[in-house]
Order: C-alpha cells, then structure tokens, then sequence
C-alpha cells in the first residue's frame, strides 16, 4: 500500500476557493487522502441526530465539521 502525498496537512491554515463555503478559512483538522478530504474546523458545519447514550444522555443534535474535497481548499502562507 503506497502513501499517498498532499498538499495539506492536519493544523495547516487553509482558504476554501470553490463550492458553497469559498472565502471560507479555518484549521485542518483532518486529512483522508484515500478519499480525497479534508475536514476544515468551523467549515462546513453539519447537523447529526443522536440518541441517548453513557456520553450522550440526552441525545438530541450534535454540530460537526463534515469533510470538503481536497482540491477545493488552498494552504495559506504564513505570514
């Protein structure tokens, strides 16, 4: 199983440039380069229904940050 290389990694800052969060920017959070995403913090917020559990004793909805394609982020330069 080869490696596959990116052009960002996890804490990277990074500006969306296409899809419906462009102008957006925020902190990688994770990179899956086998499925060609990145999870940005604060990015592309979505809305999960969970039930009750140990963790969640209340259930209810949980906000996360879901995944945006790798392409469709650029690393900004440190400044």
């Amino acid at each position: 199983m080869s490696r596959i290389k990116t052009h960002v990694k996890p804490d990277d800052v990074v500006e969306v440039i296409a899809g419906n969060h462009k102008g957006k920017q925020g902190k990688v959070l994770e990179v899956h380069p086998e499925r060609e995403q990145v999870i940005v913090e604060g990015v592309r917020v979505m809305k999960k229904a969970v039930r009750r559990s140990e963790q969640n004793p209340d259930g209810g909805i949980l906000e996360k940050d879901g995944p945006i394609h790798i392409s469709n982020v650029k690393k900004l330069q440190a400044d």
